[in-house]
């Protein structure tokens, strides 16, 4: 059978599939669960574009470590056929560990365990099945492979995953402050002492990509009314759980009862083959659907909450740079209490609540972007840009928001 199969991208055109290893993992159940869990979450009801998968992006997140590895080796950089499956396979299943809506629900469905390490389980599994063929892929993926460069090319803050992300969330939302030149910045990649740097000539590149990671995250990955219907979205898992603890019998698919009927925490994962099983069944469909019969139950705060996400009637909220008056949250709560004929502030809670959301554009504290010159000399992006004041970028940068329906105000 040909399984070195073309693909056509809406970003990048046509990308192929380089290896045998590469098809039987994308026809794997594990990796088309994928095309059910949309890569920005609830953020189609801000920009209708964006519905877009974690499959998607997982295949161009693969189609650009091609083109890095082919970079690379014509620098005389020794990345061998094996590596370069492994590499590849590692990167084309770094999201596998997602739930539904991507980052929305992961710590609502599961107890203290991140994608990261269900995705490291999956793989774990998938390479019981295929022998051992993803041991290798395994270690770059968990940083222990000799070859630090390759690890750096899959998780890193200039890796693969996040190239294909800024400009295929770009593509999709209409949002061009996020386009970035991917092409130009693999190009210019190089190895140097076993970890990645960029070739100076493509500083500029990489200082339009820190700009962009910025303006995205505003303007999408942390847009507030994205943030508003995520929010609901969570409280609306978060009451069903209580429900269910309570005794009431809800309508769900039998592997989403699983998650909100018991805290599920790693040891679930490692040690019970069910749990991995039902996970592997979850997707948004699930969610959604669910939702949508829990408009008619009669508890008051779940079907308010889900008609509020189905029918895109959202809380309305505010986002500034001072926290928020403690006393004039508490106020929203007691007119909710009261509208809603709810019997304490604690339910009044799922309604009105207030947090934090924070950006970082560029984290000086953990892998840099290295630049290196003809000279040899390498430098951090910080110390070599003339242009941006990047001590700025690498601000931590917090915003508080208040949520409230909009059916209350003062």
């Amino acid at each position: 059978m040909n399984k070195r199969k073309i693909i056509n991208d809406p970003v990048y055109g046509f990308i192929k599939v380089p290896f045998d290893l590469l098809y039987d993992i994308i026809e794997h159940p594990y990796f088309q669960r994928l095309r059910r869990i949309k890569q920005l979450g609830l953020t189609h009801l801000v920009y209708p574009g964006a519905m877009h998968t974690r499959f998607q992006h997982a295949l161009g997140a693969m189609h650009l470590m091609s083109s890095a590895v082919d970079v690379l080796r014509s620098k005389d950089q020794s990345i061998t056929d094996v590596e370069s499956e492994a590499v590849h396979a590692a990167i084309l299943l770094h999201d596998i560990g997602h739930g539904p809506f991507s980052h929305v629900l992961e710590n609502s469905l599961v107890n203290g365990i991140s994608h990261e390490e269900i995705s490291l389980i999956f793989m774990e599994k998938l390479n019981k099945e295929f022998n051992g063929r993803l041991e290798i892929a395994i270690s770059i993926f968990k940083n222990t492979y000799p070859k630090k460069f390759l690890h750096q090319l899959v998780s890193s803050q200039l890796d693969m995953d996040r190239l294909d992300y800024l400009k295929r969330d770009s593509f999709f939302t209409g949002v061009t402050e996020g386009v970035i030149g991917s092409d130009r910045i693999i190009k210019m990649l190089d190895i140097d002492n076993d970890r990645l740097v960029v070739e100076s000539k493509g500083i500029y590149s990489i200082e339009k990509f820190l700009i962009a990671r910025r303006l995205m995250y505003w303007q999408v990955y942390l847009h507030k009314t994205a943030l508003a219907a995520e929010k609901m979205l969570i409280h609306i898992m978060q009451r069903a759980r209580e429900l269910i603890s309570n005794g009431e019998t809800l309508f769900g698919p039998p592997n989403l009862l699983y998650f909100l009927s018991q805290q599920t925490t790693v040891s679930n994962f490692k040690t019970e083959n069910h749990t991995l099983d039902f996970f592997a069944l979850l997707d948004d469909d699930d969610i959604m659907s669910s939702i949508k019969i829990w408009t008619l139950h009669s508890d008051i705060i779940l079907s308010t909450l889900a008609k509020g996400v189905i029918n895109r009637q959202l809380c309305r909220i505010e986002l500034g740079k001072e926290p928020i008056d403690k006393n004039r949250q508490e106020a929203f709560k007691e007119k909710v209490l009261k509208h809603y004929h709810l019997n304490n502030l604690e339910e009044a809670a799922y309604f009105v609540f207030s947090d934090t959301i924070s950006n970082t554009a560029y984290n000086t504290k953990d892998e840099r972007i290295n630049i290196k010159y003809g000279t040899g000399q390498i430098l951090d992006i910080s110390a070599a840009s003339d242009m941006l004041n990047l001590t700025i970028l690498d601000k931590t940068i917090e915003k508080y928001y208040l949520c409230y329906p909009k059916s209350i105000s003062f």
